[in-house]
């Protein structure tokens, strides 16, 4: 593919990172706009293989700099139907990361594309060669893609304008799942496609519960799975059901097991603590406990500040991020938010105390009512004494949980004290939080050693050395 592209082609680039010094031109991402959509369109409207590009081109743009950016795949043929949209546009994001020098990220309106100063070195000067490299890849790897024709858009008046109607799209995409639940269907469906950045992560898809990066659900899985049963998406016998609260099924276990060469077993869907859905990287949004108030923040890409745990987006999506089960942090796609089975294990919207303004206001009409008037912002509670507060003056259900607790405080603290000299392993100290992440930091005892006092936590040790004091 050489003398075709001036670029190499390949699975092997997938997960390629392109830092910053390395980098000629940023697309899209957290401090532009674009996004990526695919449209079913009848045959006699597309002209196979077309690219057309609104604004300026990789050439006219400087070394350094950052550009608006959205791409449109039109796909016809006959077996194309709108079900297929989101997971033809998924895929997006699998073969971008084939081309040597590019690296795609996200999804949808998150898209964010950086394109390295080695690929611009070796000739790439134009988008046309991309969008044609992935134009091929669609039709060789998805049959039933017949016709394609690309639009890409550099032009920020011309994104803004779109901007309302791409997102009713999404939006529309999203909602067939509403009336439909896991209860209801005997399959759901799983998606590897983020496995290159995240190896052992497994999404798993349900009526109830969309995809973390927010852009397949459980009716996009199953088009998938239908018209290409190799691809990346596939069919999930339910099997039994061991905890329908937790959403914990037999099947999803076995393929957890199986998909993730034995890391973990068991993945309860529907809870925040117990055996939680890997994340991958992709997410949304990320949830995070707050030990000082019990509760559970959540936090957008969208979202530039601090959450009230003094912790920006970026580096909480670093802790939770990798395909792996971590106890108190938790990536999910917005429309979660409005699933009834929320986080049901774990309390539901009764233990969500903290969420950016903008991110709240776009879930609005799916919090309960009761509660929506509860759930702190940035404009209410901007470090963990203010949400406190917050949340005490608005009686929040987890002000509840705080006196219940107080009032199964231990009269006598012998029962809850050792006293030892410990010595925590590397691989323990390495992973020590910082404030405001899921423990219970020692507090010093008057005997020279330490107390700790753990509440519903969940403790991994490899190796504890108990040492007699001389």
């Amino acid at each position: 593919m050489a003398d075709e592209y001036p670029f190499e082609i390949s699975p092997m680039f997938e997960g390629e990172r392109i830092r910053k010094d390395g980098m000629h031109v940023e697309l899209s991402g957290p401090k532009s706009k674009g996004y990526e959509l695919v449209r079913a369109t009848p045959m006699d409207e597309i002209e196979d293989g077309k690219f057309t590009l609104i604004g300026p081109d990789l050439s006219e743009m400087e070394e350094g700099s950052r550009h608006p950016f959205a791409m449109i795949y039109k796909i016809a043929g006959e077996l194309v139907e709108e079900d297929l949209e989101s997971i033809v546009e998924r895929r997006n994001h699998d073969f971008q990361n084939y081309i040597q020098g590019l690296m795609h990220l996200n999804q949808r309106y998150d898209v964010w594309i950086r394109v390295s100063k080695d690929a611009v070195a070796k000739g790439l000067t134009s988008f046309e060669p991309i969008a044609q490299a992935v134009m091929m890849l669609f039709k060789n790897e998805l049959p039933f893609i017949e016709k394609v024709e690309a639009v890409y858009i550099t032009d920020l008046a011309e994104i803004e304008k779109e901007m309302d109607n791409v997102k009713a799209i999404y939006k529309s995409r999203d909602d067939r799942t509403r009336d439909l639940h896991d209860e209801d269907v005997d399959t759901f469906y799983g998606c590897t496609l983020c496995q290159s950045f995240a190896p052992s992560n497994v999404c798993v898809i349900t009526p109830d519960r969309i995809s973390l990066c927010g852009a397949i659900n459980w009716f996009d899985g199953r088009a998938a799975a239908k018209v290409d049963p190799e691809g990346p998406q596939f069919a999930i016998p339910k099997g039994d059901t061991i905890d329908a609260v937790a959403g914990e099924y037999s099947g999803v276990n076995d393929l957890a097991k199986s998909l993730s060469s034995g890391e973990y077993d068991r993945i309860n869907l529907h809870s925040f603590f117990d055996y939680p859905h890997t994340s991958c990287g992709c997410f949304e949004v990320v949830g995070f406990y707050i030990p000082e108030v019990d509760g559970i923040g959540w936090v957008d890409r969208d979202y530039a500040g601090v959450a009230p745990n003094g912790l920006p987006f970026s580096t909480m999506a670093g802790q939770t991020g990798g395909g792996k089960q971590v106890v108190g942090f938790l990536g999910i796609g917005i429309n979660y938010f409005r699933s009834p089975k929320f986080i049901q294990s774990d309390g539901g919207w009764d233990r969500v105390v903290w969420m950016p303004k903008h991110l709240k206001d776009r879930v609005l009409a799916d919090i309960p009512a009761d509660i929506a008037e509860k759930v702190a912002t940035e404009e209410d509670a901007a470090d963990l004494d203010s949400l406190k507060n917050f949340l005490t003056e608005k009686d929040h259900p987890i002000v509840q949980r705080w006196e219940e607790e107080a009032e199964d405080e231990p009269e006598d603290e012998e029962e809850v004290q050792e006293t030892a000299k410990f010595a925590a392993p590397p691989m323990m100290q390495n992973a020590m939080p910082m404030q405001g992440m899921p423990m219970m930091m020692p507090s010093s005892s008057g005997t020279g050693g330490i107390k700790i006092i753990l509440k519903n936590a969940k403790v991994s040790i490899e190796k504890v050395i108990i040492q007699k004091k001389e």
